[in-house]
């Protein structure tokens, strides 16, 4: 999936949650968005650096970011295996598994930002092709994935930003609807401040 409509799911669903638990304030719903970004961002961060020392072209950085499989720009080698790597690394439910109970085992709680992290593995897994970036959700003992829809599928594409917005609305709806039956606030309020 595109890295808007994963902050945009991780964002109504941390808003559902908030209606749920008290201790989601804006603070943990962007810190959440954030995290369900970070693993399409993060990949970028060797071909950026390959530009920013001078090897390498902003169109390049341009061609990657929207490349289908085979049609990557050409890059060095360091570039494309590190990118590749963080790909992996990102992606993997085996990696996010064993940060999760690192941080519980600290904390004695979940953090509840890892589920934008979670929820982008898993979205990943069925809107990911075997033609277009299956995600590698077992690394590091294999990099192959699930053979799911390719989110650039435009009719697909269109279905997931109508669910959005349909989500988006209904959510919308059930915060008035709420407000007017005399119910708790919701932990995030439109003056901006939390709870």
């Amino acid at each position: 999936m595109d890295i808007l409509a994963h902050t945009l799911w991780a964002g109504l669903g941390t808003a559902w949650l908030a209606r749920r638990r008290r201790d989601v304030t804006r603070r943990t719903v962007a810190t959440t968005m954030t995290m369900a970004a970070l693993p399409d961002v993060i990949q970028m961060l060797p071909v950026l650096a390959w530009w920013a020392l001078g090897g390498g072209t902003w169109a390049a950085v341009q061609a990657f970011a929207v490349a289908m499989p085979g049609q990557e720009p050409v890059m060095p080698e360091w570039v494309g295996w590190w990118s590749h790597t963080i790909h992996c690394v990102a992606h993997s439910a085996v990696i996010a598994a064993a940060v999760t109970l690192a941080l519980w085992a600290w904390r004695r709680t979940l953090w509840l930002p890892l589920l934008g992290w979670w929820s982008h593995i898993v979205i990943d897994v069925f809107t990911h092709s075997a033609d277009y970036y299956a995600s590698p959700v077992l690394y590091p003992f294999t990099e192959r994935g699930f053979d799911g829809i390719a989110w650039i599928t435009p009719w697909f594409m269109a279905l997931n930003y109508l669910a959005l917005a349909m989500a988006g609305v209904a959510l919308l709806v059930s915060a008035r609807k709420r407000g007017r039956s005399g119910a708790l606030p919701s932990p995030i309020d439109p003056t901006g401040s939390s709870t």
